[in-house]
């Protein structure tokens, strides 16, 4: 079942330090473009993920093409799919030890939450972190 009460996923986004976004985009008025300036914002190290522009920058971080050659933890895996495709990033996020992982706004694909949650890892469906972030006054834990 996906966090839904204010208290579990501000905790969620007080704890997370490194956020994989997949689907991000190098447009500004793409979502996850505005999505990804305002979690660095907030201090997160934003790491996008898109094979249509890996190699390039995005926010100053440099583009990867699938979430297993990052190479380093991640905390949270924030999609930025259409619901049938976001199934495969779920399964990248699991095969690359993330601890969470965050269906943006529209975005619910059961089974793959369900595959997460068995995989052991924190699901959050049908709402943005940005959003969440302004509404929940979240302060990262240093």
């Amino acid at each position: 079942m996906p966090l839904t009460s204010d208290e579990d996923i501000a905790a969620l986004l007080g704890e997370v330090r490194t956020i994989a976004l997949v689907g991000a985009s190098d447009r500004p008025d793409r979502p996850s473009f505005g999505v990804m300036k305002a979690l660095q914002d907030h201090g997160y190290r934003v790491l996008p993920v898109n094979p249509q522009i890996t190699g390039e920058h995005v926010h100053g971080e440099y583009v990867w093409r699938e979430l297993s050659q990052i190479g380093e933890p991640i905390d949270l895996v924030d999609i930025f799919r259409r619901p049938e495709a976001a199934g495969e990033a779920v399964d990248e996020a699991i095969a690359a030890g993330a601890k969470a992982v965050w269906l943006q706004l529209g975005i619910r694909n059961p089974a793959a939450e369900a595959r997460a949650e068995a995989a052991g890892l924190k699901v959050v469906a049908d709402r943005c972190t940005k959003i969440e972030l302004i509404r929940l006054r979240v302060s990262r834990v240093s």
